[in-house]
């Protein structure tokens, strides 16, 4: 049986190590190197692979494989930059990308294979394709809104998955992507508009994601929550990603979607 060679980014992190411990044990999977920033190096997990904080150093070591990126949007891009250079598919989990940062993704996917989604589970995937059907279904006597939760560490707001989500409804109502989505509500505002997506974000203790949306009719009301209970589904969601990843061609941003065929 060949294998897929993993390369995991911030493995000494909450997501990282999970992915190097869950990438140990599956067959199909070789773990080839771990990296980690220079200071951090030392608190990389005991595994019998390259460690390592230098990408392009470590690459010319042991060769090219799959790179997985949960990390933050600064060092995903230099990652970016590194694996086109070295043409190895990439699978990035980061979220809060400004649109800088991710023209420069999209650029680096026409060159090498990259499976880019801020969420890898396939529930999220579902829910992508079922909000605009429900959405057009409903009509507009129905005003939509959501609310997303995560554990207090999370450094961007709203979440990536919050955004996606309330662009997918924006998107089937044939609103304004951008002047459609209200992040935050505060003062005296006037009266609800009709074309918005209210997007509201909870911080706390160790919520590993939560995402609902609403939406609010004439005596009703309809909620659907998604409710993450474990990082592992993220994890092996992009150990999935990564094995197929690697049978991909260059030129275009592949998501989950793709992987569990709903295109």
């Amino acid at each position: 049986m060949s294998q897929t060679q993993v390369i995991v980014m911030g493995a000494g992190g909450r997501m990282g190590s999970m992915l190097a411990q869950l990438s140990q044990k599956d067959p199909e999977l070789n773990l080839t190197a771990m990296l980690e920033r220079q200071e951090c190096v030392d608190n990389l997990p005991d595994v019998d692979c390259a460690h390592g904080f230098d990408l392009d150093h470590v690459l010319t070591e042991v060769g090219p494989g799959v790179i997985i990126d949960f990390t933050l949007p600064e060092a995903t891009v230099e990652t970016a930059r590194i694996a086109r250079s070295h043409l190895c598919p990439l699978v990035i989990g980061t979220t809060g990308l400004n649109r800088e940062q991710e023209i420069l993704i999209e650029d680096v996917a026409g060159h090498i294979p990259v499976f880019w989604t801020p969420n890898m589970s396939v529930g999220i995937s579902v829910l992508l394709e079922l909000l605009p059907k429900l959405t057009q279904a409903l009509g507009p006597a129905y005003d939509p809104e959501l609310m997303e939760i995560h554990h207090r560490m999370k450094k961007d707001a709203p979440s990536g998955t919050a955004l996606k989500l309330a662009q997918a409804v924006a998107r089937a109502k044939d609103w304004p992507e951008d002047e459609s989505l209200r992040l935050c509500r505060e003062g005296l505002i006037g009266e609800r508009p009709d074309q918005e997506v209210g997007v509201q974000t909870l911080r706390g203790g160790d919520v590993v994601g939560e995402h609902t949306v609403y939406y609010f009719g004439p005596g009703e009301r309809i909620e659907i929550t998604h409710k993450a209970s474990s990082r592992e589904t993220f994890a092996q969601g992009a150990l999935r990603a990564a094995k197929w990843i690697s049978a991909q061609k260059p030129g275009k941003i592949y998501t989950m979607a793709d992987l569990v065929n709903w295109k």
